[in-house]
């Protein structure tokens, strides 16, 4: 979330920032609810005032023994229009924070200007595309080939956007998930986290999920709880409300977490197979960094993200995305794309952002400076290490052969215990 007082010393900054991601914003409204709270404040102060000098003049008339139950009555009066001037002040600094929950973050003024996904720069690329002999098949027949992917009986169970991944299907899944912890735990230096699938409602706001996102996220309405979309979720709100030391930042954290998303809005995109789905396996990367050094954590963070696909030989691009398609709580972001062959196309696997101070606020997650001083608000970023399906989806692609099998890339087979898959 900004910082009221910021808006107010920088609007038209924020206004320019703004409209360059195409976002409507109402400025009238603030300018007027901002200025009836001012008033409201400004009759509260002056009131008090009154009341404060009539409170010390009946105290001196009561010394000098005089009658004053007379002028009790006027200061019940001015009392209660005090309370009622308060209560107008409390309505209108909730209807600023009501319109401040709904503007999304400040892009950096590195990001490049864009009102939608065709504004995006491709930043580098790794690996070449493969020249198939044969025409690719999708991972969605490879899989039934297979044997390890069973879409009709995932529909029967649950309907569609979900899948059932069966035998060497569901090995290689936990292959892909303990290759990528043991590769950013161990060589990357992350702190490893199992954590909840389900949470309240102050963690998700922390995060920037609610209120705007309300319509994609899975609610338990009895026990009014949400399902994860994503870890990200619960390793930034393992700090909410608390004041973390400059010297232990930065924090490293990553977690495995199946995710929930309704996929509100995605009607007719990819509904075969696995590649968009209500519920999928993501390992996520998080780190709480001090102002100075985040966007040099991002880099590492792209980096460590970079190498998961690295590893398992899948060649990818990364794109900067520009300001009209950077994510709601996002100062900058970098999605890492992976080939696809079936598709003859790059798709999402990871999105790396810096949050800057957006959802520190929010959460109120501050650290304490060496040098002392005041607390300051810390930097979180978020990026997927990465989502496991659509990893699958390019590995079985990738690395098909002609006769239906598929190679398990050298750095999987430790996992998997097994270097090919075949029908059958």
């Amino acid at each position: 979330m900004l910082e009221l007082a910021f808006l107010r010393r920088n609007l038209e900054y924020v206004r320019e920032r703004l409209a360059t991601r195409g976002v409507q914003v109402d400025w009238e409204y603030f300018l007027e609810t901002d200025e009836k709270r001012r008033r409201a404040i400004q009759e509260v102060e002056e009131l008090k005032h009154v009341r404060n000098t009539i409170s010390k003049e009946l105290g001196r008339r009561k010394a000098r023994g005089e009658d004053i139950s007379g002028d009790r009555e006027q200061m019940k009066t001015l009392s209660e229009r005090i309370k009622e001037m308060e209560s107008q002040v409390e309505e209108w600094d909730a209807r600023l924070y009501a319109f401040l929950e709904t503007l999304p973050n400040l892009p950096h003024e590195s990001v490049p200007v864009g009102l939608d996904e065709g504004g995006n720069v491709v930043v580098r690329r790794w690996g070449e595309p493969r020249g198939f002999p044969f025409p690719p098949r999708p991972h969605y027949e490879l899989g039934e080939a297979l044997g390890i992917l069973d879409l009709r009986r995932a529909a029967k169970i649950s309907g569609s956007r979900f899948a059932v991944l069966r035998g060497w299907g569901a090995r290689l899944e936990m292959a892909l998930i303990q290759f990528m912890l043991d590769l950013h735990v161990n060589a990357h230096g992350y702190t490893p986290f199992m954590t909840p699938y389900m949470v309240n409602q102050e963690t998700m706001y922390a995060t920037g999920q609610l209120p705007k996102f309300e319509e994609e996220l899975y609610r338990i309405e009895r026990d009014q709880l949400y399902l994860i979309p994503t870890a990200e979720v619960t390793l930034v709100n393992l700090h909410r409300g608390e004041t973390l030391s400059e010297v232990d930042l930065p924090l490293c954290y990553t977690a495995y977490t199946p995710c929930f998303r309704r996929e509100a809005g995605s009607h007719g995109q990819d509904v075969r197979g696995i590649i968009r789905q209500h519920q999928f396996d993501k390992v996520e990367l998080v780190k709480f960094t001090t102002p100075e050094t985040s966007y040099e954590e991002l880099e590492r963070l792209t980096a460590d993200a970079e190498e998961v696909l690295q590893r398992l030989e899948l060649p990818y691009q990364v794109v900067e995305l520009c300001t009209g398609d950077l994510g709601f709580a996002a100062a900058k972001t970098y999605d890492i794309e992976v080939w696809i062959p079936s598709q003859g196309r790059y798709r999402e696997v990871s999105s790396c952002s810096n949050c800057e101070d957006f959802q520190a606020r929010r959460g109120n997650i501050r650290y304490r400076p060496v040098k002392g001083g005041k607390s300051r608000l810390v930097h979180t970023l978020n990026g997927s290490g990465v989502a496991v399906g659509r990893a699958m989806v390019a590995l079985l692609e990738n690395h098909q052969e002609e006769d239906g099998t598929v190679v398990i890339p050298q750095a999987l087979v430790p996992y998997l215990g097994i270097d090919r898959l075949t029908p059958g």
